[in-house]
């Protein structure tokens, strides 16, 4: 999302050398969504990838659909969501075309709306998935009811939350057991949180700074190793255009943090300890 007109605004060439360092650093999946930079961004990464050195079979691809943006090339005047089956099909399809690829490692319905048809969603999944356009399907934001709304007729292998040390409620809503009893892939965005946002003197910054010195590391490190940390096997989903915060992240999984340390940096964000 950020290597587009909605962050960086990189060239393609920039683009081309950012998949392949990444591909280099052991990173191999990107992560997209129709909407990204207006409905730009995966073209600018489809015509990056095409004049990259690499070929489709290093990496992997996801992509969402639904959200309709306020654009006067779709005449949407509100913003809203759209799962209906054509559209569904349409925007998977546009998706490819952008990308420069024949298929979709996974793809994702972007949020919950209140007004989706299952029958629509389950006949346009089950089309995607014979004609081979898709190979997994998944969500974005959904709560473990909505999952189960859709879940009778569709094999849904991921949902992406927001997920990190100052967003934890998914490891108190039973999200997180939710996914790992259905064999739900979690992945997480805005995996650091706010912890560049919080003041030098609160306890988690203070705290932060204590293990990173311990782990002799850096703070967002030890963020994302405690994310890690959970059985769930979280991916967090890496919003920065920086190749060394992608290298330092990656690097993260080297990281074991002590059970304590875990509990110490989850009751300084918490402010109480646990029950």
């Amino acid at each position: 999302m950020t290597w587009g007109i909605w962050g960086k605004n990189f060239s393609a060439h920039e683009i081309q050398k950012r998949i392949e360092e990444n591909v280099d650093n052991g990173v191999t999946t990107f992560d997209h969504a129709d909407i990204y930079g207006d409905y730009s961004t995966e073209e600018a990464f489809g015509n990056a990838f095409k004049q990259s050195i690499l070929s489709r079979d290093k990496i992997q691809l996801i992509s969402k659909c639904g959200i309709q943006l306020i654009n006067e090339k779709r005449k949407s005047f509100v913003k809203h969501y759209n799962y209906s089956k054509d559209y569904i099909i349409q925007q998977a399809e546009q998706s490819l075309s952008y990308l420069k690829t024949d298929h979709l490692d996974l793809f994702l319905l972007h949020r919950p709306s209140p007004l989706m048809q299952i029958e629509d969603i389950t006949e346009a999944i089950h089309q995607l998935k014979k004609s081979g356009k898709i190979k997994g399907f998944g969500v974005s934001n959904f709560t473990p009811q909505q999952i189960d709304f859709l879940s009778d007729n569709l094999k849904i292998e991921a949902n992406q939350i927001q997920c990190s040390l100052t967003h934890y409620e998914p490891f108190e809503d039973d999200s997180l057991f939710y996914h790992q009893k259905n064999n739900i892939t979690t992945m997480a965005w805005s995996p650091l949180g706010d912890i560049f946002k919080l003041k030098e003197n609160t306890k988690l910054s203070e705290k932060l700074s204590f293990y990173a010195g311990k782990y002799e590391c850096s703070v967002s490190q030890i963020a994302t190793a405690w994310l890690l940390s959970h059985p769930a096997k979280i991916y967090p989903v890496l919003g920065t255009s920086s190749p060394l915060r992608i290298k330092e992240a990656k690097e993260s999984e080297k990281i074991n943090l002590e059970l304590q340390d875990w509990f110490d940096l989850y009751e300084s964000s918490r402010k109480k300890e646990v029950d």
